[in-house]
């Protein structure tokens, strides 16, 4: 096969944030697929096609970019933050699984910079001991098993990073998992809410977990609740290296 598939995270938002490699795959596309908010952040040229698609069709995303390239096109599929965290690169490779004809095809994986990263580059250094990532939405997994991860989470005393907190046909999850989180002894932590990072709509703001609201976060918002002994140092948050 002639084709290739590169899978390319696009970064949180900034392009500035875009890697070189990145950037390099972008200019040799033929065809660039993915959710219709982050194609658009590629600009149109000449021998380019755009293939946007509505969100939760990731599945159908990645078989018609799989097909685009078995075809010979040098098709990106793009993501925002980093391709392989809560985003399109795993969907390719489910999708690859079912359809053995195109394992032979040329795929590479392109990180970017993750929502998490940047969010956690903007407040200091909250991410700074052991951490964990959790995905608040359910759309592809019970409630049940958020709930748990969270619960163990917090008594595993890691930091955690929450994406996809709240939308506006789930809001009463992110209720839920601040009410989880406090009852598991969180409430002293710092809990920063980091939206849009490194976009003309940025806003950072931290407080104690106590006193977070559900409505202080959106789906453009990724939250960084601290471990027990993250601290402040004038505006930054950091969590200290060293655990007694």
């Amino acid at each position: 096969m002639t084709g290739t598939l590169t899978i390319a995270g696009l970064g949180p938002g900034d392009d500035a944030m875009v890697t070189p490699e990145v950037t390099a795959a972008l200019a040799a596309a033929t065809d660039i697929v993915g959710y219709g908010p982050y194609v658009a952040r590629v600009a149109p040229r000449e021998g380019l096609t755009l293939h946007p698609s509505d969100n939760r069709v990731e599945l159908q995303r990645a078989s018609a970019a799989l097909r685009l390239a078995s075809d010979g096109r040098h098709v990106v599929v793009v993501s925002s933050g980093d391709p392989g965290v809560f985003a399109m690169a795993s969907a390719v490779f489910e999708a690859l699984e079912e359809k053995s004809q195109w394992q032979a095809l040329s795929i590479r994986v392109l990180p970017g910079v993750t929502a998490m990263l940047a969010a956690a580059a903007r407040a200091g250094a909250p991410l700074g001991h052991d951490f964990c990532a959790i995905n608040l939405s359910d759309n592809l997994k019970p409630w049940t098993v958020i709930e748990k991860r969270l619960r163990l989470a917090a008594e595993a005393d890691f930091a955690i990073a929450m994406y996809n907190p709240r939308s506006a046909s789930r809001p009463e999850g992110f209720a839920r998992a601040l009410q989880i989180l406090n009852e598991a002894g969180c409430g002293e932590r710092l809990a920063i809410f980091a939206r849009a990072v490194s976009t003309p709509e940025e806003r950072i703001e931290t407080v104690s977990l106590r006193d977070a609201r559900p409505e202080m976060a959106d789906m453009r918002t990724l939250v960084i609740v601290g471990n027990s002994s993250t601290r402040r140092v004038g505006r930054f948050v950091y969590a200290p290296r060293q655990v007694r």
